[in-house]
């Protein structure tokens, strides 16, 4: 067995180990399939371990592999921490920056304001990466993050840039041909546009005492931007957040007194590399930029 080898063949273990296939694998690290094989192939050559277990619904971790992955994901955390450590001492304000947000802020919002911002930092190019899952700032995913939820580990910084109101609404063509609802309850009987696997409209609707199961749902997706086509598409009454519905004004928010609790919107970034000159310039014009585009909403 050789003990001594690339940080990239683990590297890639850990993808493979975490999401199951080359192919996602890949995607996350952004190379190929092929090359993730040949990593994980060669990885189990010098140490003379079968890591997985090819089947037909993608790669099965051994026990080996599990033995492996704790000392694996220190060599990574280490690796993360010396590239942090590098970004922060970083005093030039040249290069890129990596952005994650949801789909509907990556968007609908941030465009308009990194137009703005390339007048400003003209040295700077913007990564952006757009999720509704939540990007991992300690493995550096993303440098900076917008998130709707408040980051709970001690080594990020997040600010509170403002927050985003959702309403009920539907487009024009679809209230006249359906009518409009005058009561939370009168919704049971409208076309509905609702989440697939994500319950947070349910949710909601339980908040309201309301009793509905994903069969109230005309159609389902947990795509944001697909929720939101389909509202203008006249499909059905869907819940989308008010920047999106004063955008088109053929979509018309509906039930006024609904109680739907905005989503606080945070700008998050690790404190290790909030020091590098370029990223704390674009955090300082985002945090302004965000709070007076939200507030503007």
């Amino acid at each position: 067995m050789n003990t001594s080898f690339d940080w990239s063949l683990v590297r890639s273990f850990l993808a493979v180990l975490d999401h199951g296939s080359l192919l996602a694998a890949a995607r996350q690290l952004k190379s190929s399939q092929p090359t993730i094989g040949r990593h994980v192939a060669e990885l189990e050559a010098q140490l003379g371990l079968a890591l997985f277990d090819r089947t037909g619904r993608g790669l099965v971790p051994t026990e080996a592999a599990l033995r492996l992955a704790d000392s694996a994901r220190a060599m990574q955390s280490g690796a993360d921490q010396l590239a942090r450590n590098v970004i922060g001492s970083d005093k030039s304000t040249a290069g890129s920056v990596r952005i994650s947000a949801s789909q509907t802020v990556a968007c609908f919002v941030l465009p308009p304001l990194l137009a703005q911002m390339r007048q400003v930092l003209p040295d700077i190019q913007v990564e952006l990466v757009a999720k509704n899952s939540v990007s991992n700032l300690l493995r550096r995913e993303a440098d900076i993050a917008v998130r709707m939820v408040q980051p709970e580990q001690a080594s990020i910084i997040a600010r509170r840039v403002g927050k985003v109101g959702l309403r009920a609404c539907a487009h024009q063509d679809y209230l006249r041909r359906r009518g409009v609802p005058r009561h939370p309850r009168d919704l049971l009987a409208h076309d509905l546009i609702g989440g697939d696997r994500n319950d947070d409209i349910l949710r909601g609707f339980a908040a309201n005492g309301l009793v509905a199961g994903r069969n109230n749902f005309a159609f389902r997706t947990d795509d944001l931007i697909a929720i939101w086509q389909a509202v203008r598409a006249g499909l059905g009454i869907g819940f989308v957040s008010e920047f999106l519905i004063r955008s088109d004004p053929a979509v018309i928010p509906v039930l006024p007194k609904l109680k739907i609790e905005p989503l606080p919107v945070w700008l998050a970034v690790h404190k290790e590399i909030r020091t590098s000159k370029r990223i704390r310039a674009v955090y300082d014009f985002l945090s302004d930029a965000l709070t007076k585009a939200i507030h503007h909403d």
